[in-house]
């Protein structure tokens, strides 16, 4: 795409499924016209996964700064909400915010606004994890259910947990949500759409270039502290590698399985971009 048209007084937004070059497109930009490279996925704010979950390299965070990346340990409680609070006060810095990531919830609260929800009991919690994903589904009304991706365990919990302990729906609550802290007129909102056929090869080059990055390393310096409940834990490629160190796995069945995950996010990251962010500028930086 042409940088240029890209207004320089404005923050940028990129959005886009996993794999999919932006990053790279936010690194370009920054460096073209200056700005501040904030992180917008939730795999990403966790010290202990560099590799694994694709973060800017050393390399590249000389090459722009980076906010947001891996600031948070392993096992931090994290959420939407902790997110919008800390890139708040970012859009008013001296730099051009760029916005990049493949959470669409954190760009929905950002531009969309966030519902003010009271936090959820730790009693709620430990019951919610005591669920079958299917139990959780079933106890949600319809309305809350067209509104998020009833395939992600951690959406679905949320609102269940909601639901739970409020008495209200969240989609109830979601109708209440004050003004957007960014509403997307305000700046270029860029959602990354690349060919398929180009995407499913990206992806299945990733697991190899990740081992050869140095994911084992990363693995094995977390695996006596991996807990699969952690949502830092559950990571695309994190319970493959743990699978291939405890012997459960090969490493061309770890590739495989992480592969496929890979695969099926990927595909539900598309139709969350294409149903939800409609007004955004589709981008395609397939070769």
């Amino acid at each position: 795409m042409n940088l240029e048209n890209i207004p320089s007084d404005q923050p940028v937004l990129i959005a886009g499924p996993t794999a999919s070059g932006k990053s790279a497109l936010a690194l370009k930009i920054a460096q073209s016209g200056g700005g501040v490279i904030i992180n917008a996925d939730a795999s990403q704010v966790y010290d202990c996964w560099r590799v694994v979950t694709a973060r800017p390299s050393e390399a590249d965070e000389s090459c722009a700064p980076h906010a947001l990346y891996g600031h948070h340990a392993y096992d931090a409680t994290y959420s939407a909400g902790h997110w919008l609070r800390e890139v708040t006060p970012l859009l008013a810095g001296p730099q051009r915010p760029i916005i990049v990531g493949g959470t669409g919830l954190y760009f929905l609260a950002l531009t969309e606004g966030m519902a003010e929800i009271p936090p959820t009991p730790p009693q709620v919690r430990a019951e919610a994890d005591t669920l079958t994903l299917d139990q959780l589904t079933q106890l949600l009304d319809a309305r809350t259910a067209a509104r998020i991706d009833m395939r992600n365990r951690a959406r679905v919990q949320r609102a269940w947990e909601v639901l739970r302990a409020t008495e209200r729906p969240l989609a109830d609550w979601q109708d209440e949500t004050p003004a957007p802290v960014l509403p997307l007129d305000k700046c270029s909102a860029l959602a990354v759409l690349p060919d398929k056929n180009s995407l499913e090869a990206r992806i299945r080059q990733r697991f190899s270039r990740m081992i050869a990055s140095g994911a084992l390393d990363e693995a094995r310096a977390m695996r006596s502290r991996y807990d699969p409940a952690l949502p830092s834990c559950k990571a695309i490629g994190v319970p493959e590698l743990m699978g291939f160190l405890d012997g459960r796995l090969t490493l061309d069945q770890a590739q495989e399985d992480a592969s496929v995950a890979t695969r099926q996010y990927a595909k539900r990251q598309r139709t969350w971009l294409r149903s939800r962010m409609g007004d955004w500028t589709k981008v395609d930086l397939s070769p």
